[in-house]
């Protein structure tokens, strides 16, 4: 897989603060998957404007933290995966 793919939430998915619950969920027709705050910060950036490697790299700016390639990619994989995430 090269990481200039573009990820963007396939049709039909959603990501959304759920106050109930306190935290990032996705939501789809058939149901609700409830994220961690990575996941969250991941699907948030698969906006079909950015690269796996974009994301990661504004990930570790925003964090102060280094080497999140392998980590976005592991979670943008399973995401398609899951069909949660296509790429464009």
């Amino acid at each position: 897989m090269t990481t200039e793919l573009k990820p963007q939430l396939a049709l039909g998915y959603r990501l959304q603060w759920e106050p109930i619950q306190e935290n990032h969920v996705l939501l789809y027709p058939e149901g609700m998957v409830k994220l961690n705050d990575s996941a969250s910060a991941i699907l948030a950036k698969c906006t079909g404007e950015y690269s796996l490697a974009e994301i990661a790299t504004q990930l570790e700016t925003e964090y102060e933290t280094e080497e999140l390639l392998n980590d976005v990619t592991a979670l943008v994989t399973e995401a398609i995966e899951r069909g949660w995430v296509r790429y464009v």
